[in-house]
C-alpha cells in the first residue's frame, strides 16, 4: 500500500499537476547549522521554522515524514545539524498559495563538501539522485536549492573550476531526472574556508544557464565562526529563496522576508 503522502501527490498531479518537491543539497549552510555552538545545538527554532502537518521531509529511509527542524540531522549525520533554510523556504511558498500541500523537501546536504564530491559517479551524487527519483514516484520535483562552495574556496585551482563543474552538475541532474528544465536556485556563498571566495562567487553569480537562479547570501549575518549563518540569516535566505522561486514561477512574493 502507498504511504499517505505519494496517495495525496498522486491525486494532487492528477488533479492539477502541482509541482511541490524541493531537493535541498550542497553543504553545511543548507543542511543547517544556525543555532550551533560547537557540537552543540541550542535548539532554539523561530516560528517560520515550526513544523506544519502540510510541510514533509523524506527521511534517510525515504519515508515521508512530518518536517521537522533539525531537517539534515538523519543526512549529514555526522555533524551537529541546527536550522537550516528548508522550513522557512517552506512556509513561505506554502503561504503565497503557489503550492498545493502536503509540499515535500528532501535533505540531501552534508557538510565539508567540495563541489567534485558531488560530480556523477560519486556517492553524493548517486544519493542525490536516488532520493529524488523516490520523492517523485508521488509528484514533480520543483526545483533544488543549491548551496554549496564554502569548501571550493581553499584552492585556487578548486575555485577556479567551480563554474565548470556545477555547469555540469546541473546538466547531469537534468539528465538523469529526465527533466531538461529542471529548476535549479543556487546561492551565491557568504564565506568560506579560504582566501579564494570571491573566485567562487564570481562563478556563481556568472552561470548562464537557463532556469538557473542565483540568490546572495552576502551580508547575512554569520555565527562567531565567521563560516556558518545564524539562525535568523538562516530564516532570511529562505525567504530569499522562496522570493527568488516564486518571482520566477509567476507567483508574486509580496516582499515576504519579514515572515
Amino acid at each position: 500500500m502507498l504511504p499517505l503522502f505519494t496517495l495525496l501527490l498522486l491525486a494532487a498531479a492528477t488533479a492539477a499537476q502541482k509541482n511541490t518537491i524541493f531537493l535541498l543539497a550542497g553543504q553545511s549552510n543548507m543542511s543547517g547549522r544556525g543555532g550551533v555552538t560547537g557540537n552543540h545545538w541550542d535548539h532554539f527554532i523561530p516560528p517560520a521554522c515550526q513544523p506544519s502537518p502540510d510541510i514533509l521531509r523524506l527521511s534517510a529511509g525515504l519515508r515521508w515524514k512530518e518536517a521537522r527542524e533539525p531537517l539534515h540531522a538523519d543526512i549529514d549525520s555526522r555533524k551537529v545539524c541546527g536550522v537550516g533554510p528548508g522550513m522557512p523556504f517552506a512556509h513561505a511558498v506554502l503561504a503565497s498559495g503557489a503550492a498545493e500541500p502536503p509540499l515535500g523537501l528532501v535533505p540531501c546536504a552534508v557538510g565539508g563538501t567540495a563541489i567534485r564530491e558531488w560530480a556523477r559517479g560519486t556517492r553524493l551524487y548517486f544519493n542525490l539522485v536516488r532520493r529524488a527519483r523516490a520523492a517523485a514516484e508521488g509528484g514533480k520535483v520543483a526545483a533544488v536549492l543549491w548551496y554549496q562552495g564554502e569548501s571550493d574556496t581553499v584552492s585556487k585551482a578548486d575555485a577556479e573550476a567551480y563554474g565548470r563543474r556545477m555547469e555540469t552538475l546541473i546538466w547531469d541532474l537534468r539528465r538523469d531526472l529526465g527533466d531538461p528544465d529542471l529548476l535549479v536556485i543556487q546561492v551565491a556563498i557568504a564565506s568560506g574556508e579560504g582566501k579564494y571566495i570571491e573566485i567562487v562567487r564570481n562563478a556563481q553569480k556568472g552561470l548562464k544557464l537557463h532556469n538557473v537562479l542565483c540568490v546572495d547570501a552576502k551580508g547575512l549575518p554569520l555565527q562567531p565562526d565567521y563560516l556558518h549563518l545564524t539562525t535568523q540569516a538562516q530564516v532570511t535566505l529562505g525567504n530569499m529563496l522562496a522570493e527568488a522561486y516564486l518571482n520566477h514561477t509567476g507567483h508574486p512574493s509580496h516582499s515576504i522576508r519579514d515572515l
